[in-house]
């Protein structure tokens, strides 16, 4: 997942930070390589009646650069690689991991590329582009607000929901929401 950014950041795709301090886009313009170390990529899934399971990504890489002359032509681009999902449940795991799902044999990542930035407020922003996952691509949004700008480092708490049937991984609904939603804090470094 990949998504353009401005003073916020997509992917892609679920969460809120506090702005500890305001931070011009003058200070924030810049390129910089997500940190997975520092960085998280979380999402859940409902189930009918309550209850549901959520996980996360270990393995992912990204870009985040914010054009400080045309925030629109700021840039976000994010690689997940699904063999690494996690849920705490090895069964359910293989199972996410299998062609049932991911597909990550077949389809070893997920890209999202921004093609839009819209800035919606000193520290956020809506993040629009293109997800590919299983060879299927569809637009998608994420919402981005930024946390922080210190020394360097850029972090962002980013959501979104995407529709998993879209990218033929429907096994489940009804029972299963066919809706995903994701939390991302995404921690970059100016370099």
């Amino acid at each position: 997942m990949h998504a353009r950014i401005l003073g916020y950041a997509a992917v892609a795709a679920c969460l809120a930070m506090p702005v500890y301090a305001a931070v011009a886009l003058s200070d924030a313009a810049g390129s910089y390589t997500i940190s997975p170390a520092a960085s998280s990529i979380r999402f859940t899934i409902g189930k009918a009646g309550g209850g549901g399971f959520d996980g996360a990504f270990a393995r992912f890489k990204g870009s985040i650069r914010i054009d400080n002359a045309n925030v629109e032509r700021s840039q976000v681009n994010l690689t997940i690689f699904p063999e690494s999902v996690g849920t705490g449940q090895n069964r359910i795991d293989a199972f996410l991991r299998s062609d049932a799902v991911f597909d990550s044999a077949n389809s070893p990542e997920i890209q999202f590329r921004s093609t839009s930035v819209n800035r919606t407020s000193e520290t956020t922003a809506i993040v629009a582009g293109r997800l590919t996952a299983r060879g299927k691509t569809f637009p998608e949004t994420f919402t981005a607000e930024l946390g922080s700008l210190k020394a360097g480092t850029i972090k962002f708490h980013v959501t979104g929901k995407v529709l998993r049937s879209r990218y033929g991984m429907d096994v489940g609904t009804p029972i299963y929401s066919n809706v995903v939603n994701f939390d991302m804090t995404l921690t970059g470094k100016r370099g």
